[in-house]
């Protein structure tokens, strides 16, 4: 059983040619800003971690700019996270280096599941977290759970159930998920709560539920009900409809514990 811990409000920067970006359903993206000046904004506002993918670099196939990595990292002083494009121990040792410290792989780790094993080794699994790309599909002999894992943002189908990869991701060593339904991503109309509910009681690790947060009840329901330990967040802060202290003074009058500074 995972412990009683205070809940986690995870701002998600995706990042396409050195810019901020923002689509629906990973489709229409729109440049927001620059990933360093809000990396900043939301340190101070008292996010208790930061997320940073660059969402292009797994479907391109190259590497991570590990030069916006470095000026993000020099510049907050709360845990961060970095994904994409991915692909090698290697490859986390240089995130880690330039001031990360996790590193989050998706579409490597379906091709390559002894990447989560090798990182756990090197590393920790403290550091390794492992994004799932989800999306509900009818319920099957292959895809039990009626949840299917899709890679290379949301264009490929695996074949993969969501629920049996995720106990997977146990076995191998990761420290972490960071539950994606494509399905509700951008939408902001909530979390896909039955998802993220099924995971988390499947797993003994930590669930970052993503995708869907509108208002900050979205994220009180999933912080209860879907029995995630994080949320992550993304348009509903980026476009200033809401700010960190503001979703942080609801949850807590809503009995979700959370870190507050103020």
């Amino acid at each position: 059983m995972k412990s009683a811990m205070t809940k986690r409000i995870i701002p998600c920067l995706d990042v396409r040619e050195g810019r901020t970006t923002k689509g629906i359903r990973f489709e229409n993206n729109v440049d927001i800003g620059d990933p360093v000046e809000m990396a900043r904004h939301y340190y101070e506002s008292g996010a208790d971690e930061l997320v940073f993918y660059d969402i292009t670099a797994s479907h391109e196939k190259r590497g991570i700019m590990i030069d916006v990595v470095r000026r993000v990292a020099e510049t907050i002083f709360i845990p961060f996270s970095v994904g994409g494009g991915i692909a090698s121990v290697s490859d986390m040792r240089d995130v880690l280096l330039a001031g990360a410290e996790k590193v989050s792989v998706n579409s490597a780790a379906i091709k390559n599941p002894r990447i989560i094993s090798e990182g756990a080794e090197a590393f920790g699994s403290q550091c390794i977290v492992v994004g799932m790309d989800v999306k509900k599909v009818e319920k099957s002999g292959k895809i039990p759970s009626g949840y299917e894992m899709v890679i290379h943002g949301g264009r490929t189908y695996t074949g993969m159930d969501a629920l049996a990869w995720a106990e997977e991701l146990v076995r191998l060593g990761a420290g972490e998920i960071c539950l994606n339904s494509i399905d509700a991503d951008g939408t902001r109309d909530g979390y896909e709560l039955n998802l993220t509910a099924m995971i988390s009681e499947a797993v003994p690790i930590p669930v970052i539920a993503s995708g869907g947060g509108g208002i900050p009840a979205h994220l009180a329901e999933v912080l209860t009900k879907g029995m995630a330990d994080a949320a992550l967040i993304a348009s509903m802060v980026h476009y200033g409809d809401y700010t960190i202290p503001g979703i942080k003074d609801h949850l807590h009058g809503s009995g979700v514990a959370v870190r507050r500074s103020w």
